[in-house]
């Protein structure tokens, strides 16, 4: 398991996440010699590539067209 300093690791954060999404290998970080923070990937699950919000848009019509009626605001 790789071990990385907290002043490298705030140095070269955007770099290390992607180091660990990549390879899967969970980082500890250290903080004066001690480790204190552990940075794991994100498990993948099959719920991850689904679309959570397919089939609950409900379309009642047209939403685009003029309604043909004066609003208050018009009047």
């Amino acid at each position: 398991m790789k071990v990385v300093a907290a002043g490298k690791f705030k140095a070269k954060f955007l770099a290390l996440i992607d180091e660990i999404a990549r390879d899967r290998e969970p980082v500890i970080i250290t903080k004066y010699g001690k480790p204190v923070v552990k940075v794991v990937p994100v498990e993948k699950s099959e719920k991850q590539n689904q679309k959570p919000l397919k089939g609950t848009v409900l379309f009642l019509g047209d939403v685009v067209s003029p309604i043909d009626e004066q609003w208050e605001a018009e009047v």
